[in-house]
């Protein structure tokens, strides 16, 4: 279980208040811990051993609170998602004994804390795993401040001696605060995902107690089978994470799984990347659950803001609002711009100050606002962002390290030594020899609680530092980097990838296809060249960031002393009209079996059966239907990203511009030049004129209705309030739009052209099918789009049950089948003909008449030929236009 610690500031300016005396009067404790009988027979906890209500609870937690006496006294916890230390928790808080709350799995935390502090009682399991109350004073040999209820480290697992100090109004006033902004009732259950002597941890503790609520007590990872086994039995509601657990979420597919009852994810504890937020927002409006996003400080008891749900995939970046009862301010900063400052926080949940030594017990409110230590703005729409750190401290796999701590802790075993944070890592550079290497590692990680992974260790002979005589903490980070990462490394090779076909030179690790402004034009091409550079590519893999898909590569064999796990293979050519044909000479390339996504196999076969129908090569007819729910399929994917309204309707509008100028182009040309077309057709009008009934006149239909429906699309999702419905109702909204639809395809206002089946109006309901398979995320849901389909589609193509049957069969794969299996060439192809499909369709009607014929096959052939050379044209101009 990871044990991470909320991000804290650097020691800060603090607004210093006189300390107040000791007040004789005994404390009540925190109300929520006195009143858990008040909750009655309700459930309180659920542990692997059984269920505990809070009748049970409040009798046992009294019980304990009797056996630590009525004389207050320091309690050190050795904090554990377990019973025992949650009834010790509970029953020294409802006493009034103040708890130095601990990691248990931390033996030199406890032994340095239990030096520094000497306190009256040590809780803890002994060797055996019994849980003990250890006795060290029979009274107190303390003076405690009477509104002193807890302490809790404010580095982690390093063991250092300084302490936050929070009161009983503290806790109190943030567990209201959050039980209030989260909308905890007396049905949630929370699952105890982080540890509870991290603030975030027990603020869900607390939170849910306060509420009647339920807790899933439980010490298992959310990587584990078992957890969820857990969760799903406890009909589990709530669950909190810091970054480090998204990342193990990622790992086990969390978002393909079945939690009817999920009703909140939480995240704090570190910032995760905004493509992540948008993601895991749009993810929880598919499957019924709210994402909030927060912000806090253990000086702040657990939290300061939070981003409201609705606003998760909006604005991503933001931390959000205050919450209830507290406020912010910005204090200027030196070097930076008027509208940043370091963030102030101020609240009933500010801690009372710090504690350096047990003298420091006995003081009361020495603080009134915290500086976090944050550089942080306020945007036009009242969001806080934070923008930057005052200090060194790092954010290591959720875990709050201070590197100067570190130093000391160093040097207090003889060895020198300069340590800063580098991503999820922490270098440390060293005097001494190669041989201490591994002693300097082991230190490290023993004092912090870091994986060994995450501490790249460094021995030199001379430390580097800057002409200024100071630590060079760049250099300590470039100096204890691996020698491979100089080299272009799998997620390098991703970068160039995404770069080359999305002509961009912003890529970062933490790009995603859709926030790069990817769409339906591209995405054939990315995901068959990130299939052959990685292996297996996931169903949202266009949501996902690099750095994701580089930790997902598929694993390959292990050969003789290897040890097998995930490899990333260099990314390679792959099939796509700018590389289509360079790795068929491999004969890997024949063998190698892989997957196909479904929208992609339908573009190319269908657009092969539509030039071949209409060459009269055969007569199987339906796929341009198909693929006008395919279209709205790949709408809701690529254009309904996270990204902002604005940007949103910006992309939007990108998309329309690369399907209609190539469009208008061609048809232009082939009006001037030839006596097939109308001119109304140049302009993508014929629909709306209603221009003739000859075959050409309606060449064009699918374009046309296409366009239509980005444009109206795009003025809609522009206003504010349809853009937040969309948001919030992911696959509501286009259910509802289906059923404006039918009245189209009934033709009940008498809109349809003398070409009914290919109307615009009469067509709008396929489209917003394809857009509603993309937001289920249920079988219930796509039972009910399965049925709509066979409902509806019946009677469209009169006196035609094959079409018919084409079109329910093609669009029902589009509902339940997300890839088809495939082997290597196979997939080429599909990626040339689909990538190239939309240029396929607006050439080859001046293509096949004149060859039709006598030679048929060459007609085809030579269609699919000039419709993959006018797509590559098109490519080029696009990317030429684009650096001028």
């Amino acid at each position: 279980m990871l044990h991470p610690s909320e991000p804290l500031p650097a020691p800060s300016p603090l607004r210093l208040l006189p300390a107040q005396p000791v007040r004789p009067v005994r404390p009540n404790g925190v109300p929520f811990a006195r009143r858990l009988a008040a909750h009655g027979d309700r459930v309180a906890l659920i542990t692997p051993e059984g269920e505990l209500s809070y009748r049970e609870l409040a009798a046992r937690v009294a019980a304990t609170a009797e056996r630590l006496g009525p004389v207050r006294r320091l309690v050190l916890l050795a904090g554990a998602n377990r019973t025992d230390a949650l009834v010790t928790h509970l029953a020294a808080l409802s006493a009034g004994h103040p708890v130095l709350l601990v990691p248990g799995d931390s033996a030199s935390t406890i032994r340095s804390l239990s030096q520094a502090y000497d306190p009256d009682v040590v809780a803890r399991p002994d060797a055996d795993g019994t849980w003990t109350l250890e006795e060290r004073h029979h009274g107190s040999v303390h003076t405690l401040h009477p509104d002193l209820a807890l302490l809790l480290s404010t580095s982690g697992s390093t063991g250092s001696p300084k302490l936050v100090r929070l009161s009983h109004e503290n806790l109190q006033a943030n567990a209201e605060s959050i039980a209030g902004y989260l909308g905890i009732g007396d049905t949630d259950r929370a699952a105890t995902t982080l540890p509870m002597h991290y603030c975030y941890g027990l603020s869900v503790v607390h939170s849910h107690l306060l509420r009647g609520a339920g807790l899933i007590l439980t010490e298992r990872s959310v990587s584990a089978p078992a957890f969820w086994e857990e969760f799903r039995a406890a009909r589990g509601t709530s669950l909190a994470g810091v970054p480090y657990t998204f990342d193990l979420l990622d790992r086990v597919g969390f978002e393909r799984m079945e939690l009817p009852h999920l009703r909140r994810v939480t995240q704090a504890g570190g910032r995760l990347a905004p493509e992540r937020v948008a993601r895991y927002a749009e993810s929880g409006r598919r499957s019924g659950w709210q994402l909030f996003v927060m912000y806090g400080q253990t000086e702040a008891t657990a939290r300061m803001a939070y981003l409201p749900p609705h606003l998760a995939a909006e604005r991503p970046e933001a931390v959000g609002v205050p919450i209830p009862g507290g406020s912010f301010r910005l204090l200027p900063v030196d070097g930076h711009g008027p509208d940043v400052g370091e963030l102030v926080y101020s609240g009933p949940n500010v801690m009372l100050g710090y504690a350096g030594s047990p003298a420091d017990l006995a003081l009361g409110r020495t603080v009134e606002e915290l500086h976090t230590g944050d550089l942080a703005r306020r945007a036009s729409d009242g969001l806080y962002e934070i923008v930057g750190r005052r200090s060194r401290f790092a954010k290591i796999l959720g875990l709050r390290i201070d590197p100067q701590r570190v130093e000391s802790l160093l040097e207090e075993h003889g060895v020198t030594a300069y340590c800063a944070g580098d991503g999820e890592a922490l270098a440390v550079a060293a005097l001494g020899s190669a041989g201490e290497q591994a002693r300097i590692r082991r230190l490290v990680t023993e004092d912090c609680g870091l994986p060994s992974r995450a501490v790249r260790v460094q021995v030199l002979d001379r430390l580097p530092r800057l002409a200024s005589g100071k630590p060079d903490y760049e250099a300590v980070r470039r100096l204890t980097r691996p020698v491979e990462e100089a080299a272009p490394d799998a997620g390098e090779d991703l970068r160039r990838l995404y770069e080359e076909i999305l002509d961009r030179t912003d890529v970062t690790e933490d790009s995603s296809f859709t926030g790069l402004g990817g769409d339906s034009l591209c995405y054939v091409e990315m995901s068959l060249r990130l299939e052959e550079a990685l292996g297996h590519l996931p169903a949202d893999w266009h949501t996902r960031t690099i750095r994701e898909l580089r930790a997902m590569a598929a694993p390959t064999a292990a050969g003789p002393g290897e040890q097998e796990g995930p490899k990333p293979r260099r990314a390679r050519p792959a099939p796509g009209p700018r590389g289509a044909l360079r790795s068929w000479a491999t004969p890997e390339f024949w063998r190698t079996r892989r997957t196909l996504e479904t929208g992609i196999a339908l573009r190319a076969v269908g657009i092969v059966l539509i030039a071949g129908s209409h060459v009269q090569v055969f007569d199987i007819k339906g796929f341009a239907h198909i693929l006008m729910g395919v279209a709205g399929y790949n709408f809701a994917r690529f254009q309904l990203s996270g990204a902002g309204r604005r940007e949103r309707v910006r992309r939007l509008w990108r998309s329309i511009a690369r399907i209609a100028v190539p469009s208008m182009v061609w048809i232009t040309g082939a009006v001037l030049l030839t006596d097939f077309l109308d001119p109304a057709n140049a302009v993508l009008l014929n629909s709306l004129l209603d221009q003739g009934n000859d075959r050409f006149d309606w060449a064009y239909w699918f374009v046309e209705a296409l366009v239509y429906f980005l444009v109206v699309l795009a003025a809609l999702l522009a206003v504010p309030l349809l853009n937040r419905l969309e948001r919030r109702y992911a696959f509501g909204v286009p259910m509802a739009l289906t059923a404006v639809g039918l009245v189209g395809r009934y033709d009940l206002l008498d809109l349809a052209s003398a070409r009914p089946q290919l109307s615009p109006t009469v067509v709008f309901w396929l489209f917003t099918l394809g857009w509603a398979a993309a937001r289920a995320g249920t079988v219930r849901q796509r039972a009910l789009l399965t049925a709509v389909l066979v409902l509806t589609v019946p009677g469209l193509f009169q006196d035609q049950p094959v079409r018919t049957a084409t079109v329910i069969v093609g669009l029902g794969l589009l509902i339940w089948v997300p890839a088809l299996p495939s082997l290597g060439p196979l997939s080429a192809l599909a990626g040339v003909l689909a990538s190239s499909s939309l240029y396929i369709y607006l050439t080859h009607y001046q293509v096949y008449p004149y060859l039709q014929e006598g030679f048929p096959l060459t007609a085809l052939f030579a269609s699919l030929v000039v419709g993959v050379g006018y797509a590559a044209v098109v490519t080029r101009v696009t990317r030429t236009l684009r650096w001028l």
